[in-house]
């Protein structure tokens, strides 16, 4: 995919900062709150175990226990197709959602080691009562390095959870910025080769 290095890393600290705990959300359920206790309990866990870097398995875990279930992966899949997800079959649109999630995570996985040695400022949310789609705004800062503005596009479920659909580092959108070539491979060859092409990377 036509990720920069850099857009990767700071896109895997940013999606580490939502996940969640069942605790953080019993305690508090705005969706800044939720963000602040989680970048907080990340951190500490990565500075005390930094060999979960390197263990695969840890790290797997880590993961898929604290970060999946805090990500509404059909709507991130939705808006990376853009206009071609009408074109998919209900079948079609599920093994995409897979594909797509799978290889989000194997993103993150590779730039974890950026994240233990940032700090993250959270500004103020803007929201009522009633929204059920907010941004949350952050900046994190890196050492020696410039302050990068990292914006969490969350959306409230039925169930009164918060789960994110995106993440903008810089104003580059993380599902967005997989869309030009998802359409130019959809354009081309299919909806299938799209989703081959993702087993393909997935291996």
């Amino acid at each position: 995919m036509k990720f920069s290095k850099w857009f990767v890393s700071l896109a895997s600290v940013a999606a580490l900062s939502v996940v969640s705990t069942a605790q953080a959300q019993a305690a508090d359920g705005a969706p800044d709150a939720l963000v602040k206790s989680v970048s907080t309990e990340v951190t500490a866990v990565l500075k005390a175990d930094p060999a979960i870097l390197s263990n695969q398995p840890k790290l797997k875990s880590l993961i898929e226990t604290k970060l999946l279930p805090n990500f509404s992966f059909s709507r991130m899949t939705q808006l990376a197709m853009g206009r071609n997800w009408a074109k998919a079959s209900p079948d079609q649109q599920a093994a995409l959602t897979k594909e797509f999630q799978t290889l989000l995570v194997r993103t993150y996985s590779g730039a974890l080691a950026n994240f233990r040695n940032n700090t993250i400022d959270f500004r103020p949310l803007r929201m009522n009562a009633a929204d059920t789609d907010v941004i949350v705004k952050t900046v994190v800062n890196q050492p020696n390095g410039q302050g990068i503005p990292i914006d969490y596009s969350m959306e409230k479920g039925a169930d009164g959870s918060w789960k994110a659909y995106d993440i903008v580092v810089a104003g580059v959108s993380l599902v967005t910025n997989y869309r030009e070539e998802f359409n130019t491979v959809v354009r081309d060859q299919g909806v299938d080769a799209l989703i081959k092409q993702l087993q393909a990377k997935n291996k």
